[in-house]
């Protein structure tokens, strides 16, 4: 019977899913998490490993003797040297495009807590400043309505024109920057220019993925190009963004206030310049999270593990 590990099954599933689907194609062992000197000890003369933040090394796979196939629990697999899996015909897949929906709504959920301070203004009604004040209402932080105002959107795939749509919804004009026009995409929004869709919007939402070319695209050049009291949403990888950059932006005004559900380094870390910027608001990693979403990922992982048992393999991102 085929051995299958799982390195760290907690995230995806806290235990509110089933791992039945895994269970049917071979022997389940199941970590909620492991530390990077017991990965080459746990995986064994395992066949399949499965990974979602546990690093698979070429030193692990040199190590590691028995695997001929790696699943990772995410889109980006970059948790995973590719290239030496590759040099060993190991075939890596990942799980695309099972994430759209949770993303899209969270990065909106984001940008109107930046404008209505939801959270805040909850918690002053229920400390009593509601029931102590002198009119009908109250607020701390200006409200700010989003019709008739410029997003501007880096990075125009899924969850960038699934951004787009329900932000067209609220009113709102769509400028797009992408390496990629489609027809899709002209339908959602308006390709631009960089430097165009940075000078023009109030808005500016991030949903490209993270390579060489993209790595800090916000930083004190972009920001010095964006629109003076612009807002910031990342709900892409956290090294988008040079977050001292952002962080002297949001302490001087420049960038009225931001909202990431990424950073560089994840958990983050204490010395982090965004946890004491001005008007930042900053969630730990969970627009994929909602059940419906990881249920997906779920069953894409084991349908992903099915195609290669059956010499079939699907979403093979090393060849």
């Amino acid at each position: 019977m085929t051995n299958i590990i799982v390195l760290d099954g907690h995230t995806l599933n806290p235990g509110d899913l089933s791992w039945e689907g895994f269970e049917k194609l071979g022997k389940l062992t199941v970590y909620d998490r492991t530390p990077a000197d017991k990965v080459v000890e746990r995986i064994g003369d395992a066949e399949i490993v499965i990974t979602n933040k546990t690093p698979i090394t070429k030193e692990v796979l040199e190590a590691a003797h028995g695997i001929k196939y790696i699943g990772v629990f995410a889109t980006g697999y970059n948790v995973v040297d590719v290239d030496a899996a590759q040099a060993r015909g190991i075939p890596v897949t990942n799980i695309p495009a099972y994430s759209t929906a949770a993303v899209a709504q969270f990065a909106i959920g984001l940008l109107l807590e930046i404008c209505h301070n939801i959270g805040h203004h909850s918690q002053a009604v229920h400390s009593g400043r509601w029931e102590a004040c002198w009119e009908f209402c109250f607020w701390d932080w200006p409200q700010i309505e989003l019709a008739g105002k410029t997003m501007g959107i880096i990075g125009f795939g899924r969850i960038g024109q699934a951004t787009a749509k329900i932000a067209a919804a609220m009113g709102m004009e769509i400028l797009a920057y992408s390496r990629t026009e489609t027809d899709e995409g002209r339908k959602a929004g308006r390709y631009v220019p960089l430097d165009e869709l940075l000078a023009k919007s109030d808005v500016v939402s991030l949903h490209c993925p993270l390579t060489p070319a993209t790595q800090g695209i916000i930083n004190k050049d972009s920001i010095a190009k964006m629109r003076d009291g612009a807002i910031l949403v990342n709900t892409a990888r956290g090294s988008l963004v040079n977050e001292q950059d952002l962080a002297d932006a949001l302490n001087c005004g420049k960038i009225m206030a931001a909202a990431v559900d990424v950073v560089s380094e994840e958990p983050i870390k204490g010395d982090n310049p965004l946890l004491k910027a001005r008007n930042c608001f900053i969630t730990p990693h969970i627009a994929w999270a909602p059940r419906e979403t990881r249920a997906r990922l779920m069953d894409i992982a084991v349908e992903n593990l099915a195609g290669f048992l059956a010499d079939a393999p699907v979403n093979v991102v090393n060849g």
